[in-house]
């Protein structure tokens, strides 16, 4: 397989994002760096979703494009933002497992990625120190602004989540990364992070967005609304409830639903060269396929596509997506980590 360029890396890269910041200095990195890194963090709390299959599908996507790819899975983050103590352990255990999964299912090279505990380096001293040196540079309201598409907040918000946002703007320097990528209800502590490294004597770091996947009932897939959400270890019934019983207007292709077969089932078609297949009766038109996201959308706003057809062939093909997953592992561990 012949090497890409710059110009078809960064294409890859940019791929099902939503903001990057910056295009220029992402440019330069590739220029300048064969094997640049990227890390992605998530707090162990509730259970992933299939929407965490975006951000797998990018992580596939930066190592093939040549970076070095770190998974932070940030367990004092999790404690930060309510995770129990007691539960630390187990809900890292049930995570690892759950994006191993996932990364496998999504079809990533696993020998490429490495995955690392918040833990094992952000309680160092030198780490403890520049957290104290940071938070002495930011006012509460400027780690609040920061934390609060992220971090549960209330009229009287928590001291660590506050620190939140100080933290995961010290991992890129901790982790050694050139790139931070994550969800774009993040963007808020990435601009944080952006303004305060260089105060402490750090690079500002190169921040990459994916848009966040509306649930099934409205806003984004919710870890605390099973309902907005169809989970890993959901067996096949529950996930043909769940997709038929979901938000979908006929004509109208703004949806959760719609969101995910963009972003997740259409990409993985187009990469593996297949079509989406939708079967209908023959007085409705008979069984059609579609190459790419953009045919499924037209038909759908002109109504040639109802959204009950295409919802059947959503479903199926979660279905057959969540086979890879083993679902009595999950289960076993999440008996342990959601007590």
């Amino acid at each position: 397989m012949k090497e890409m360029s710059v110009e078809e890396r960064f294409e890859l890269v940019k791929r099902n994002t939503q903001e990057i910041v910056t295009e220029e200095e992402l440019r330069k990195l590739l220029r300048e760096k064969k094997n640049p890194v990227v890390y992605w963090g998530t707090a162990p709390t509730g259970k992933p979703s299939v929407a965490y299959f975006l951000p797998m599908l990018k992580l596939s996507d930066f190592s093939r494009a040549g970076f070095k790819v770190k998974v932070l899975l940030a367990d004092l983050h999790g404690a930060l933002d309510g995770t129990p103590w007691v539960d630390l352990d187990h809900r890292y255990d049930y995570y690892k497992e759950a994006i191993t999964q996932l990364l496998k299912a999504s079809g990533a090279d696993l020998k490429k990625i490495e995955f690392v505990r918040g833990s094992e380096f952000q309680l160092k001293p030198e780490y403890s120190y520049d957290v104290l040196k940071m938070a002495s540079m930011n006012s509460i309201g400027e780690c609040k602004k920061a934390a609060s598409e992220v971090v549960k907040m209330g009229e009287n918000p928590a001291l660590g989540g506050l620190i939140y946002p100080i933290m995961q703007a010290l991992d890129e320097q901790y982790l050694g990364v050139d790139v931070q990528f994550g969800g774009v209800d993040q963007r808020k502590i990435f601009m944080f992070a952006r303004e305060n490294l260089p105060r402490v004597g750090y690079d500002a770091r190169i921040e990459i967005m994916n848009p966040m996947i509306q649930g099934l009932v409205g806003k984004k897939m919710s870890s605390s609304d099973p309902k907005s959400k169809i989970d890993l270890t959901d067996d096949e019934k529950t996930i043909i409830e769940k997709v038929n019983k979901s938000y979908f207007l006929e004509g109208d292709s703004d949806c959760g639903i719609m969101e995910f077969l963009n972003y997740v089932i259409m990409t993985i078609k187009q990469d593996n060269k297949e079509k989406l297949l939708v079967e209908r009766p023959v007085k409705f038109g008979g069984n059609v396929e579609y190459s790419n996201y953009l045919e499924i959308e037209k038909d759908v706003v002109e109504k040639k596509l109802h959204p009950m057809d295409l919802k059947n062939a959503i479903a199926n093909e979660l279905i057959r997506l969540l086979s890879k997953v083993d679902k009595k592992k999950l289960n076993e561990l999440a008996k342990k980590a959601y007590k």
